[in-house]
């Protein structure tokens, strides 16, 4: 069915890492079959580029990282495209986001992601997804160039942040939920799904000749741009929806059973 695919992404978070975090057992054994094959692999997730550098090490010359929910792509150490929000639009959204209560703001540049909190359970989850992380005592005084503003809210994002942020923001930038207790505003244009329109063009590729896996709302223009999508059996009921065909789930390593299944084949 799949033996035309030149390209896969996947989400991390809920899609190829268990709930544990871990890759499949036999990841790299099945890259380097995609790799023989000429498959192009990227991971693609709300993760900072340099924690998926990190989790890939062997490998990370050889595969794209969609980082930062598509507004950083990155090859080889290179930057292959960007979608950044002007400083003052930032200012103005982290003062928006501050008047929520027990919210926690990670801002994200291409150098780093800056944070002004020092709670422990806070900065124990903002570190699992942001390797290179500084601590600053003035979100509003850090200079970089920004790519995202990730919030963080335990008790869920869905309910408590979005509604309060998109109403605000939704006409300008790009706000996404993009797990239960996580919210992303980025630019207007920016997604994974546009991060792999713009692979399509630069690696020649087809809509048809993509591969694509989710399980959250900041997979939807992803799905959108790969014609096998594929939704996790954990996902979120509206990737369910979306997606045109269904993996195993994360805890299951349904990312690798349709690879082996679908492709290698």
């Amino acid at each position: 069915m799949t033996s035309s695919i030149k390209f896969i992404a996947t989400d991390m978070d809920g899609t190829l890492l268990s709930d544990d975090k871990v890759l499949p057992a036999d990841f790299y054994e099945v890259f380097n079959q995609l790799d023989a094959k000429n498959i192009l692999f990227a991971a693609a997730s709300g993760r900072q580029y340099q924690s998926l550098a990190n989790t890939f090490e062997p490998i990370k010359d050889k595969m794209l990282f969609i980082a930062e929910n598509g507004t950083l792509v990155m090859h080889q150490g290179k930057e292959l495209y960007s979608s950044t929000i002007p400083t003052p639009e930032i200012h103005a959204i982290i003062t928006s986001i501050e008047t929520i209560d027990n919210t926690f703001i990670v801002l994200c540049g291409k150098n780093s992601a800056y944070t002004e909190t020092t709670d422990e359970r806070a900065l124990e989850e903002i570190k699992k997804y942001y390797h290179n992380l500084e601590f600053v005592n003035d979100l509003l005084a850090v200079n970089d160039e920004f790519i995202k503003i990730a919030v963080l809210n335990f008790n869920g994002t869905e309910a408590l942040v979005y509604p309060i942020i998109a109403p605000l923001y939704s006409q300008t930038h790009q706000v996404v939920i993009s797990a239960k207790v996580w919210l992303d505003v980025m630019h207007k244009t920016a997604s994974k799904g546009a991060a792999i329109k713009e692979l399509q063009r630069i690696f020649d590729f087809t809509f048809e000749e993509s591969m694509s896996f989710g399980d959250f709302l900041n997979d939807v223009e992803m799905l959108k741009e790969t014609y096998f999508s594929y939704a996790m059996d954990n996902a979120h009921p509206e990737i369910k929806q979306l997606a045109r065909f269904h993996a195993p789930s994360n805890n299951d390593q349904g990312v690798m059973t349709v690879i082996k299944e679908k492709v290698l084949n």
